[in-house]
């Protein structure tokens, strides 16, 4: 592994470059249309490639939702955002936004990544390559130590550290890469500090590595937050490090993300003894790479770094219940309600499913968002609400 590492080519934009706004009135649109009802990533970025712009999908989307069934939607009010942006300003965030230059590419590729994202320090960080190291936040003595020195190795070899600004291994892996390089994925406003006895290191961060958050500026986090937040890390990363977890923890929500992603994920073992070892020692059983040292992780990434990403093992997803009828249609659209459920499955199994073109799913799937009968997860999957 040598000192000197480039950040990958992304893959091509899914947001076409002349959509990017060029103008303020403009980018409160692009603000508007993500804080909007409904609007999750998938659905922005298809009323982003239909329309040409924020300014047109906003108009477009009373329309979008009426045609659903929604009567009376409202896109998000103009006068909110300008007091969010202004409010971002104040505390010296600065806007980024898919598809332009400023935005960490690897995150970019992802199939959820947030249309925008409020992001204070050096935004440079965002473009070098990236492991995100997560774990217990009541982790053990040996876990902090571990973090903390596979970071700092790490960033000896040119990675920046990603991770979500929590107690325990999150705190012990950004301080350790301060000097050479952090991100904190917040799951509340940019200017909201979780935990607070953060309070101090946010701030380092805001001086020396980068801070992002896709929430609004005062959004309080709340526990369902927390699981969004998970894939931002993962999603920033080439491969993510599982110090210390329980089986039933969010470091393990977000090594699922990565593997949802495509990115690389290793485990460090623990005691069979230690519940905050029973997440790793299961990842590894499952396939995730064994790593010991910042060695063993350069190791695992230097093929990705080197040619990209490479075909791995993966779980099997969920399959769809075969019916023998053919799926019921509504006005020549499918009624993807019947064939899902809460369990959520991938889009492109549901697509193969219908035996309908993608184009005419990814609407109904948008419509069907907008009225809040189903919901999509991390990882490009989607369930009943």
């Amino acid at each position: 592994m040598t000192q000197t590492l480039q950040a990958e080519t992304p893959v091509s934009g899914k947001i076409p470059p002349a959509a990017l706004p060029r103008s303020l009135p403009a980018q409160l649109d692009w603000l508007r249309l993500f804080r909007s009802r409904r609007v999750g990533p998938a659905t922005f970025i298809r009323m982003i490639r239909k329309h040409g712009s924020a300014t047109e999908a906003l108009g477009a989307l009373p329309d979008v939702a009426a045609a659903a069934g929604v009567k009376g939607y409202e896109a998000f009010p103009l006068a909110d955002a300008e007091r969010e942006w202004e409010a971002a300003l104040a505390h010296g965030a600065v806007p980024l936004l898919l598809g332009s230059p400023d935005y960490p590419p690897l995150l970019a590729t992802a199939a959820d990544a947030p249309p925008f994202l409020w992001a204070m320090g050096n935004i440079d960080t965002g473009q070098r390559p990236t492991v995100a190291i997560v774990g217990a936040r009541n982790s053990s003595a040996l876990g902090v130590r571990m973090a903390t020195r596979i970071a700092a190795e790490l960033g000896e070899l040119g990675f920046v550290i990603a991770s979500g600004l929590a107690r325990g291994i999150d705190t012990a892996a950004h301080r350790a890469s301060l000097e050479t390089g952090t991100i904190a994925a917040q799951a509340g406003g940019i200017d909201v500090i979780y935990p607070k006895e953060n309070t101090d290191l946010a701030q380092s961060i805001a001086e020396k590595g980068l801070r992002i958050s896709e929430m609004p500026i005062g959004h309080d986090p709340r526990p369902n937050d927390f699981p969004r937040r998970n894939r931002i890390i993962s999603g920033l990363a080439h491969g993510i490090v599982v110090v210390e977890g329980a089986l039933k923890s969010g470091s393990l929500i977000t090594a699922r993300n990565a593997l949802d992603q495509g990115r690389e994920v290793m485990a460090i073992p623990g005691s069979p003894m230690d519940a905050r070892a029973g997440g790793c020692n299961q990842l590894i059983r499952d396939g995730a790479t064994l790593v010991r040292n910042a060695e063993d992780v350069a190791e695992a990434l230097s093929v990705i770094l080197t040619h990209g990403p490479q075909p791995r093992r993966q779980e099997r997803a969920p399959e769809l219940v075969q019916s023998s009828a053919p799926p019921a249609t509504t006005g020549g659209t499918p009624d993807i309600l019947s064939l899902l459920g809460p369990t959520p499955v991938p889009e492109d199994i549901l697509v193969r499913q219908l035996g309908q073109p993608v184009s005419e799913v990814s609407a109904a799937l948008a419509d069907l968002e907008i009225t809040g009968q189903v919901r999509r997860h991390p990882g490009g999957l989607i369930s009943l609400a």
